[in-house]
């Protein structure tokens, strides 16, 4: 038996009776002491499985697929391996570290959908870990809005979502409890990872069950089932929604999702996820939930639950709303001036409709988002292009790596170098002049300006890391 040094005795005696009859509380708590295996998700939206596994086998990582996610790997690294973060790899989005319960939800929300999906709601998106997953589901189409309530960890949302190439997002900074006032009726799908008591995570953090009580999980339950209607109340009609938690106690799991069955009735139906990936009906609840005790998969714990909205509510009372919005859609005679430029600066696939102004700025934003700008007021509403300053046309280093193909490619080492914010030493036969698109594995990491044979660094300020390493 393992000696428990990490579970309170009340949060023990709350989650026995009601553990499957298969389980025991003595594999809880065994597994609950065991660390957490490494896992990362490959970023698809920069390079493809196969490219990545290739790359990375090469410098002695082992890989083991993830059953529920195609992109997921648990991952073995050499004894004397570079800490992942501080990879070049890592740090232009090639992969995101990521826990693999994690993964879960996101699959969940496009899993078997009889509609497509095209605008979604990422209700608390910080730090990005599920919001990038979904963009990279949806190949950046269509239009994802990310909420998240607290200030602090906007910066770490908005820089995830950069690094890893994300273009259809928007962010909102509200309450998640308004939107379903504001944007009632309105999105194909809605994934609320709830604020939650986290115990699941104690695998990869000691501490998890530090602040725990009772009287905590009560409070926060109030909490998820205030968001929990306002998500379901975002969804048009045919539309589904996923919650989820990394808490493994009923309170905050079955009984909060009770709580909008009960307040919805014939308006909402349970998506039964036994067939979500092989293996499923080992975490299946008799609702049709997935409960991910840790023993099961040798994971976290998470709580997964699917719902389908089947007709219209009719519930908003939002407070009059008046946003003085900064930006204007380009003129017929600018958009046709825009094109030219793009087209020389070789920003590929961007259509007119998408173009907005402001002062010298001229941004990109995502389809569909349109109809939701008078509805509520986003943080950030899109992806800046470029801007005029005198003659000179400035492209934004996001912009850059998201829309163009590299003119040059630099090896590994260089790239180490190009992030360090340093200028790299190149080949220039043909004596070229002016911007450089700089590339690895066949995607732009960003600009650079031809300076004889010399490659001038053009990496914004804010991005240059002298941590990393190869």
């Amino acid at each position: 038996m393992t000696i428990n040094r990490l579970l309170p005795q009340e949060f023990l005696s709350l989650i026995e009776p009601m553990l499957p009859a298969q389980l025991t509380l003595d594999d809880v708590i065994t597994a609950c002491h065991q660390p957490l295996r490494f896992s990362i998700r490959v970023n698809t939206l920069k390079n493809s499985v196969t490219t990545f596994c290739s790359l990375m086998s090469d410098f002695g990582w082992k890989f083991e697929s993830i059953p529920w996610c195609d992109t997921g790997f648990w991952v073995e690294l050499p004894q004397d391996a570079t800490a992942p973060g501080k990879l070049p790899e890592h740090l232009t989005g090639l992969f995101y570290i990521q826990e693999a319960s994690s993964m879960l939800p996101p699959m969940a929300l496009f899993h078997g959908n009889d509609k497509p999906v095209v605008t979604v709601l990422d209700l608390a998106a910080a730090p990005g870990s599920k919001t990038t997953q979904i963009a990279a589901l949806m190949n950046n189409k269509g239009t994802l809005v990310a909420n998240e309530y607290s200030s602090s960890r906007i910066k770490a949302l908005h820089s995830n979502l950069q690094r890893m190439g994300v273009s259809n997002t928007v962010i909102s900074h509200f309450d998640g409890h308004v939107h379903g006032d504001y944007l009632e009726n309105c999105f194909d799908a809605v994934l609320i990872d709830a604020p939650c008591s986290g115990e699941g995570t104690v695998r990869k953090d000691a501490t998890a069950f530090k602040n725990w009580s009772l009287s905590h999980i009560s409070e926060i339950s109030i909490v998820q089932q205030g968001l929990l209607r306002s998500a379901f109340m975002a969804l048009k009609p045919g539309g589904v929604l996923v919650y989820s938690t990394c808490a493994l106690n009923f309170i905050e799991n079955q009984q909060v999702c009770q709580s909008l069955m009960d307040q919805f009735g014939d308006q909402i139906e349970i998506v039964n996820l036994s067939n979500l990936f092989s293996d499923a009906d080992r975490a299946t609840t008799p609702e049709g939930y997935l409960h991910i005790w840790p023993q099961i998969y040798d994971s976290e714990g998470f709580f997964i639950a699917k719902f389908k909205k089947r007709s219209a509510t009719n519930l908003s009372q939002p407070a009059p709303f008046k946003n003085r919005f900064p930006f204007s859609p380009v003129s017929p005679k600018q958009a046709g001036e825009i094109h030219n430029i793009l087209i020389q600066q070789k920003l590929a696939n961007i259509n007119s409709s998408e173009l907005y102004q402001r002062d010298n700025e001229i941004w990109y934003f995502p389809s569909h988002v349109t109809a939701l700008l008078p509805r509520m007021k986003f943080q950030r509403t899109g992806l800046k292009l470029f801007e005029t300053k005198g003659k000179n046309i400035l492209f934004d280093h996001h912009a850059v790596t998201v829309f163009t193909t590299p003119d040059v490619e630099i090896s590994r080492e260089q790239l180490v170098e190009y992030l360090k914010g340093r200028d790299i030493s190149f080949d220039n036969a043909t004596n070229l002049t002016g911007n450089v698109y700089v590339g690895y594995q066949g995607k732009t990491v960003g600009l650079g300006k031809w300076i004889r044979n010399k490659i001038k660094n053009k990496l914004p300020r804010n991005l240059v890391n002298d941590s990393v390493k190869q």
